[in-house]
C-alpha cells in the first residue's frame, strides 16, 4: 500500500491576547490504507474520524500550539487511543486551550516520526510559536509548515510567544535548504513551493536583520 496525503479543512475561531477570529484549518493526514497520522487536529474531531475512514490513527502530530490548530486533539486522541505530540516549548500556549490535559510525547528538532514506510523528519522552527515544528517527508516531495511558511512570507509574528527575526532565521536554515521543488503544505490557504517562495523570502531576510 503506498503512502499518501488526505487533506480536509475544518473551520472555527482562533484566540489569543484577549481577541478571537473565525478561521479555517488546513488538517493534514499521512498515510496509507492501514495506519495514518494527523498533522494538527484543528476544530472537528468527528470530521476528522471521518477522514481516517477506520485506519489505525498512530499519533496525533502538533506543528504548534495555537488554539485553532490543538483543540480538537484530546477528543481525536480519546476516539483513537493516538498518542499527541508536541514540542515542549509550546506547552504555555497549550495550557491555554487545554489546562486538565498533557501531551503524551516530545518532539524534538531531527526527530524522525515513521507511518507506513514514509519519515517525516521535525525541523524545530520557531518564531510563530516558540515550539513550532515542520515536518519533511522527502519520499512525499513534500513539507508541512503549519503557520510557519505561507504561500506569500513567513507567519504571523505579532502576538505574545512569537518573534520575527526568529521565524525570518528558522526559515532561511530549516526551509530554504530544501529542494526548491519541495511543495509546501501549510496550516491555512493553499499550497506552494520552496522554490516558488525563495525569491520573496530573501526580501523578508532582508527585513528580518
Amino acid at each position: 500500500m503506498a503512502a499518501r496525503i488526505d487533506h480536509l479543512v475544518t473551520s472555527g475561531t482562533f484566540s489569543l491576547d484577549g481577541g478571537t477570529w473565525d478561521v479555517d484549518n488546513n488538517v493534514w493526514i499521512v498515510g496509507d490504507d492501514a495506519e495514518a497520522v494527523v498533522i494538527d487536529a484543528a476544530h472537528d474531531a468527528d470530521a476528522i474520524l471521518a477522514a481516517l475512514d477506520g485506519r489505525a490513527l498512530r499519533a496525533i502530530v502538533c506543528t504548534h500550539a495555537h488554539n485553532d490548530h490543538v483543540d480538537a486533539a484530546p477528543a481525536l486522541a480519546a476516539a483513537t487511543g493516538a498518542r499527541i505530540l508536541l514540542h515542549p516549548a509550546d506547552q504555555p500556549l497549550w495550557k491555554q486551550t487545554h489546562p486538565d490535559h498533557s501531551p503524551d510525547g516530545d518532539l524534538a528538532d531531527g526527530q524522525v516520526l515513521t507511518i507506513a514506510g514514509i519519515d517525516l523528519t521535525v525541523l524545530h522552527t520557531p518564531g510563530h510559536a516558540p515550539g513550532a515544528v515542520c515536518l519533511y517527508a522527502p519520499d512525499l516531495g513534500t513539507v508541512f509548515t503549519g503557520d510557519t511558511l505561507f504561500q506569500g512570507g513567513p507567519g504571523a509574528t505579532g502576538r505574545s510567544f512569537s518573534d520575527f527575526p526568529t521565524i525570518v532565521d528558522s526559515i532561511r536554515e530549516k526551509l530554504l535548504t530544501l529542494p526548491p521543488e519541495t511543495v509546501v503544505r501549510t496550516g491555512h490557504g493553499d499550497p506552494t513551493t520552496i522554490g516558488a517562495e525563495a525569491p520573496h523570502l530573501q526580501e523578508w531576510i532582508n527585513r528580518g536583520h
